[in-house]
């Protein structure tokens, strides 16, 4: 009761706080009067719509599994923030663009965007389910129709506000729902950090920095980190909202919060492993504290799960109404977010796993490290194709564990997705540069 309480009682909130978009400047890019988000409601907005449900369950289970190491290995994929805040600031003050798709289209044609948007559309697809399944576990066990019905639920209420207000919405609800996130945090930590036998030295000796023992997903992670933030429109949408400077501050500050709040969120999973708790890590300890820790941990599932599935429901319409214009209208837009929304929610019926929508679908877009990394040289459309497939290739052979064993170089868990992606950037940039090389400009 307690549970389904806050979910309705937030929602509703929200809801009703939330502003009411009129015009396509509102819905689209949250504008109002002339002005952006500032660097402070900018950077909340940023930080919040990274710390989703499914990483902060993330986090917490490689904490349980590595120790430090698995908090710090998941807080990798931060440094996105910094990678794309540097190169959206100098595509937009020395290229003059004004949204990737422009850039793509520009530069390699429209065929390229095209293929761009699916691998968006594929991104904001798996957003949908991996948030709600989280929010789900904590209802019931999967199959039951609790858990079936806090999804569908909370992925309703969601999409009333995200409809309301698009971008706006999902803006002004972030600056929220990140103070929220914050405060609860803390009262979480000063809760695990009150146990008699459980303190900082605990934290910092949890784990050993090995390979197999989280370091391959940490240079996993920073391998990625160039690639894997600009097929994110939820990210890459509010890098054109502010002024370039407003942007870049507010990048590279979400870059420390980010994978501050990520690390902080591990303890949950070190404390678990310390107490020798098995399972979900977040869900073990806060049912371990009793009922009012794991309404506070379910409360901050349903804040960072909201963020994120409105700025899904925001981006995915602006992608279709806006970049692809295939519908430049509110109404448009608005039939948009239902359509993901329901879509999205398939995979939830059947057994999808969590983290794979974070590393598999980083590695299918390994193809666009030299794209953005290497912008400004005069490339060919052929070097986007051949080096944005070779990446969708790369990402196959994971999902069907069909990389050869021979260019394993590191043992344990996550040594086949680390070796995925060190031979398969490489591969991607030897392909990139390849038409440069045999003929300049001219294929």
């Amino acid at each position: 009761m307690w549970q389904w309480s806050l979910i309705l009682l937030s929602s509703g909130i929200l809801f009703l706080l939330s502003p009411l978009a009129r015009t396509k400047e509102q819905f689209f890019k949250a504008a109002k009067h002339n002005s952006t988000p500032n660097v402070w409601m900018l950077t909340g907005s940023l930080v919040i719509s990274w710390i989703f449900a499914k990483s902060i369950t993330n986090a917490a289970n490689l904490g349980l599994s590595f120790g430090l190491v698995g908090g710090l290995a998941y807080a990798g994929y931060y440094l996105s923030f910094a990678v794309a805040g540097l190169i959206i600031y100098q595509l937009r003050t020395k290229g003059g663009f004004e949204s990737i798709h422009q850039f793509l289209s520009s530069r390699f044609g429209k065929g390229a965007m095209g293929l761009f948007s699916v691998l968006i559309i594929i991104r904001l697809f798996n957003e949908v389910w991996s948030n709600t399944m989280v929010i789900g576990s904590y209802f019931g066990e999967i199959g039951t129709t609790a858990y079936y019905s806090a999804i569908i639920v909370f992925t309703l209420l969601t999409l009333a506000y995200a409809l309301k207000g698009g971008l706006s919405s999902s803006i002004f609800t972030d600056v929220i729902q990140m103070v929220l996130f914050a405060i609860l945090l803390g009262v979480i930590l000063w809760s695990i950090f009150s146990v008699d036998d459980f303190g900082a030295t605990e934290v910092l000796s949890a784990g050993t920095w090995t390979m197999a023992m989280g370091g391959n997903l940490l240079l996993t992670a920073l391998l990625q980190s160039f690639s894997y933030p600009f097929h994110d429109p939820v990210l890459t949408d509010r890098g054109f909202i502010s002024s370039p400077k407003t942007t870049l501050h507010s990048f590279l500050w979400a870059t420390l919060l980010g994978g501050l709040c990520i690390t902080l969120f591990s303890v949950v999973g070190i404390f678990a492993q310390h107490q020798g708790m098995e399972g979900q890590a977040a869900v073990a300890v806060s049912k371990a504290f009793g009922l009012g820790v794991l309404l506070i941990v379910n409360f901050i599932m349903i804040t960072s799960a909201a963020s994120t599935l409105d700025s899904t429901f925001s981006s995915f319409s602006k992608l279709l109404a806006v970049d692809l214009n295939l519908g430049n209208s509110l109404s448009f837009g608005r039939l948009a977010m239902v359509i993901i929304a329901i879509l999205g929610t398939i995979p939830v019926f059947l057994n999808a796993e969590i983290l794979s929508a974070t590393t598999i679908s980083g590695t299918m877009v390994i193809g666009l490290t030299p794209v953005f990394l290497c912008w400004k040289l005069p490339a060919p459309k052929l070097s986007f194709y051949l080096s944005v497939g070779a990446g969708l290739v790369f990402g196959f052979l994971l999902v069907f564990k069909a990389f050869p064993t021979a260019l394993i170089f590191t043992e344990g868990k996550y040594a086949d997705l680390l070796w995925v992606n060190v031979w398969g950037i490489l591969t991607c940039f030897l392909l990139y540069f390849l038409p440069i090389w045999i003929r300049p400009r001219s294929i």
